[in-house]
């Protein structure tokens, strides 16, 4: 029934899109949805890489049987046992129970805890490859890239590679399935918030990940989330490749919370300042109504922070709390960085913010600003010194 997209000779696409979902992960908004990408190779030996999750087995499942044609299932690879990914391997077992899972170690633990599947297990190491007739199969471990099970899987025959959640992104794929057949535009900031939110802390095993896999000839990449890439792979590289060693756009991002505009009217002063004294990338986060993901993706995009907070008994306005937190979690290294506050008896959300400066080793840059009560002539030239020292650091650099 199923007219189903080829990605080369006999490598289907049988993945499922997801335009349902509100939260990814509960947390991340999806306001283009998400895809849930499956991959089967049907050679002398048939191969399925990675399922979808639960919701959408029904489709799924009835994909993969039309693509088998008839045909059993003798492999399923597991690169990576994220539930939206491995979320249908229970109901594949009872559909095809002589199916082997190919997968590490790691892999098996995770596939016992959440399924209870403990025989009919294929255990493979670096390097290690799996013969299916045509296609040579090789396996190469990501771990924590971003989970510690994480391994690729790589297809010598015609170049691909299948890379588990690594190069993914938000946003579903509508119609079309590689990213030659499409207008990728809109996935180059979903794919930068994918990665702050989803992959953000672990630059480091992304690295090591990206120079193992430079060994290899790659022509096309697999990925479990957004476009298959083919044409872009150079740009998608380099987006994970800088993303993973926190270089950063020249930009400011100002991060702010404020009760009833007073904390507001700081940020707007300095923005106005950083204009005047030539920044032009310059954006602004009320943190009562941009979501954290957004927030994140633009911590992650531009090299300069400045955050803004009122005192609330005597800590920090709690939305910024939470979004120090989750910078924090994802150890941004190398921000320009200045702070400001207000408060109305008794200040504390300046001198917090300076511990969170320090803690994140990033450069103070300017003297902070603070206000008591309403905005003075006073507190403006604070704040307007403050956007003209970080407009002269952008310079600087």
């Amino acid at each position: 029934m199923y007219k189903l997209k080829e990605i080369a000779s006999e490598v289907f696409y049988v993945g499922i899109n997801d335009r349902e979902k509100h939260l990814f992960e509960n947390m991340w908004p999806l306001p283009f949805g998400v895809s849930y990408n499956s991959y089967l190779i049907v050679d002398e030996k048939t191969a399925l890489i990675d399922t979808v999750d639960i919701s959408f087995s029904d489709i799924f499942l009835k994909k993969v049987a039309d693509a088998l044609n008839g045909r059993t299932l003798d492999y399923l690879i597991v690169n990576h046992m994220e539930p939206d990914h491995s979320g249908s391997i229970r109901l594949l077992r009872e559909q095809y129970p002589d199916m082997q899972i190919v997968g590490n170690k790691l892999t098996f633990g995770m596939i016992d805890g959440y399924h209870g599947i403990t025989t009919g297990l294929h255990e493979v190491k670096e390097g290690d490859t799996l013969d299916l007739g045509k296609h040579k199969l090789s396996f190469y471990m990501a771990p924590m890239v971003h989970w510690p099970e994480v391994m690729v899987t790589y297809d010598a025959t015609d170049k691909l590679l299948f890379s588990a959640d690594a190069f993914g992104t938000f946003g579903t794929i509508d119609g079309a399935v590689v990213d030659t057949d499409m207008n990728v535009e809109h996935f180059w900031e979903e794919m930068k918030r994918y990665y702050a939110n989803i992959v953000g802390k672990y630059g480091s095993p992304v690295q090591r990940a990206l120079q193992k896999l430079s060994a290899l000839d790659i022509q096309t990449v697999c990925p479990t989330h957004g476009p298959v890439w083919r044409e872009n792979i150079a740009a998608v590289w380099d987006i994970y490749n800088k993303m993973s060693l926190y270089e950063a756009e020249e930009g400011v991002v100002i991060i702010y919370g404020s009760m009833y505009g007073n904390t507001e009217q700081m940020a707007e002063v300095i923005a106005a300042s950083l204009s005047e004294h030539g920044v032009k990338n310059i954006v602004m986060h009320n943190v009562s109504k941009s979501h954290a993901s957004y927030i994140l993706k633009d911590v992650f995009k531009y090299n300069s922070v400045i955050i803004g907070s009122p005192t609330y008994s005597n800590q920090l306005y709690p939305e910024i709390e939470s979004i120090l937190s989750k910078i924090q979690i994802r150890e941004v290294k190398n921000r320009n960085f200045g702070y400001f506050g207000s408060f109305t008896w008794a200040g504390a959300a300046v001198k917090r913010l300076a511990a969170f400066g320090e803690a994140m080793k990033w450069d103070i840059i300017g003297t902070p600003a603070e206000q008591k009560q309403g905005l003075k002539a006073d507190n403006y030239d604070a704040c307007w010194a403050l956007g003209e020292a970080m407009a002269k650091q952008l310079t600087k650099n």
